[in-house]
């Protein structure tokens, strides 16, 4: 078939505008272009029949879909994603990679067809082939994918290309987030020697392997900034005050660079200057998930999850994404995909029948080498195992949305606040914080968040006779533990001798706020700390009131996401300075908030 004008225009938008909108963010591009001069480091189970009817434990029954194809006399659509566990409900409401006799899908009147693919630039790229053919009037396009899920902490980056591309093709063909259909909830982490649990300063002048600006990077990014550590985002330098990068190509090459004991020569830095000397750095630590964290352990070991989605349980959602043009011209197969999602994952949360069979189907999409049903079924549990040193590690661990989670996630409910806008925008500053030529600036979240296919299923089913799991179990106060995952120091600002809250300082009481929703797996504890003028004892009586006033705008503020127990306030006056209280500054710098995130570890 032959092009016209307009069809080779968008060609060359489709192959310049991902290489350069998509590819530039997820660091292909720096692989052909010299990088500038040395950047300075910033702070930062049972056999079952298909037909069989389960009980979910929610008040829904679900039939146990079949093997054979279910509904195609129905137009197909295209999901592409990761082998992530969080996609669980997917699997279970498809029964297979096309939708099957029985499905959730099916009864909902989408023909699914769900394909793996692990690698950005191809997602991007499937996008913009399917919404390419939209704008050449094709109402069901047979090219190209209708959605892809991903790591909603990473959607900002690839949004931000990705929606710069499909710009030239109208503003109503933009990509946006209307739906999540899990979380990461620990296997996605941080790994690094056991001495960086210990005491984070000694993770100053490590070496990390990861995909930079990709969505685990940003647990060790978040990380640092808990804890008031520098990041060196130049991977052509070595910086011993900071933690610095080996960029991989994906999560699984991360692995193996620590694996098989990966070393580079690197320039050595001095607050951003080189030093003249160079260092043979080696990989300390790897940003990763289940099955890079598996291997991590079993074919080396060494390594110890230092912070992981276990405790930044909020930072990860699997995202879906489409076309927005065609998404509001088919609302009904939207709401649909979105509905069997939110009920298979209800299965799947409640039933270790249906559980199963989406491992089963897990491990017949993902075609993952020496894996099976047990392997994906385990590790969405999580579990703690000795690594091939005899270490204990913590491994795996994701969870699934039904509709009530949905709700949760979006902030739909009175007194929530949205996690996937919260995720959206914390690691979106990152990037712009750390690497501003690559990204300056980027789109908020109302822009790129599209709720209006969810609150329509969810004015649906409450009207119907059973709304099931409409209504989600509020969050509980973390487990507390004795394990201290970052200590970070907050300058809010109260009124002279008072506990009140100064206007000046609710903007970084927002920040924090999104922060700690980010991190809905920790507990919190709150310390006051005053400078030495006056008496001590109204000094301690003041910290403890400031302490308090934090608690109680947080509480207050979002009272879903902080529900009761699990803030804990301390006070410690003037005795714990960080600075000298001989000067001003150092007086000012010692009247602050600290915020601990403690893990149950």
């Amino acid at each position: 078939m032959r092009l016209k004008t307009s069809g080779k225009v968008v060609a060359l938008i489709v192959v310049v505008g991902v290489a350069v909108g998509v590819a530039r963010v997820t660091g292909i591009w720096e692989k052909l272009i010299p990088s500038a001069p040395a950047k300075e480091s910033k702070t930062v189970g049972p056999v079952v029949l298909p037909g069989m009817t389960i009980s979910s434990g929610s008040g829904h029954d679900y039939v146990m879909p079949g093997s054979e194809a279910g509904c195609a006399d129905k137009p197909e659509v295209r999901m592409l994603g990761y082998a992530w566990n969080a996609q669980m409900g997917i699997h279970f409401a498809n029964g297979g990679a096309q939708a099957s006799s029985g499905s959730l899908m099916c009864k909902y009147g989408v023909n699914l067809k769900w394909s793996r693919q692990d690698n950005n630039d191809k997602l991007a790229e499937a996008l913009v082939t399917f919404a390419n053919a939209v704008s050449n009037g094709q109402d069901n396009p047979t090219v190209g994918a209708h959605f892809m899920t991903m790591m909603g902490d990473g959607s900002a980056v690839f949004l931000k290309g990705l929606n710069d591309t499909l710009r030239r093709l109208g503003p109503e063909y933009q990509a946006k987030i209307v739906g999540v259909a899990g979380y990461s909830r620990g296997e996605d982490k941080f790994m690094g020697p056991s001495s960086w649990m210990k005491n984070a300063l000694n993770s100053r002048g490590g070496v990390v392997a990861g995909v930079i600006r990709d969505g685990d990077w940003n647990i060790a990014l978040k990380w640092l900034a808990d804890n008031g550590l520098k990041n060196n985002p130049d991977e052509k330098t070595w910086d011993p005050d900071a933690l610095n990068w080996i960029n991989a190509s994906d999560y699984l090459d991360a692995c193996q660079k620590y694996i098989g004991g990966y070393t580079e020569q690197r320039a050595v830095v001095k607050n951003g200057k080189r030093t003249g000397e160079t260092k043979t750095v080696h990989v300390d630590g790897v940003v990763t998930w289940t099955p890079g964290d598996v291997q991590v352990a079993q074919q080396k070991g060494g390594l110890v999850s230092i912070v992981s989605t276990k405790e930044y349980a909020s930072q990860m959602p699997c995202v879906i994404i489409g076309i927005d043009k065609w998404m509001k011209k088919h609302p009904e197969l939207v709401k649909g995909m979105l509905r069997a999602i939110a009920d298979g994952s209800d299965a799947v949360k409640s039933s270790p029948v249906a559980l199963h069979k989406a491992a089963e189907v897990s491990a017949a999409v993902y075609q993952e080498k020496n894996s099976g049903p047990e392997y994906w079924e385990k590790y969405y549990k999580g579990t703690t195992e000795p690594d091939k040193t005899g270490q204990q590690v913590d491994l795996g661990g994701s969870s699934v949305t039904n509709l009530g989670d949905m709700q949760l996630s979006f902030g739909l409910l009175p007194g929530s606040q949205s996690l996937v806008a919260a995720t959206y925008k914390a690691f979106g500053d990152v990037v712009v914080s750390q690497y501003p030529e690559i990204m300056s600036s980027f789109p908020g979240p109302d822009q790129v968040i599209d709720t209006s296919f969810l609150s329509a299923i969810v004015r649906e089913a409450k009207s119907s006779s059973s709304p099931g799991n409409v209504t989600p179990t509020k969050p509980v106060a973390p487990e507390r533990g004795s394990t201290v995952i970052s200590k970070r120091r907050w300058n809010i600002t109260f009124e002279t001798g008072r506990a009140k809250i100064t206007p000046a300082a609710m903007r970084d009481l927002e920040r924090m706020r999104r922060d700690l929703v980010i991190a809905s797996g920790a507990a919190i504890e709150i310390h006051g700390h005053t400078d030495n003028q006056g008496d001590p004892a109204k000094n301690m009586q003041l910290s403890e009131a400031r302490a308090f006033a934090v608690q109680k705008w947080l509480e207050q503020s979002s009272p879903v996401n902080f529900p009761s127990g699990r803030i804990q306030v301390y006070a410690h006056g003037s005795q714990n300075p960080i600075q000298p209280n001989s000067t001003g500054p150092g007086r000012a710098a010692n009247r602050r908030v600290e915020i601990w995130l403690l893990g149950a570890k």
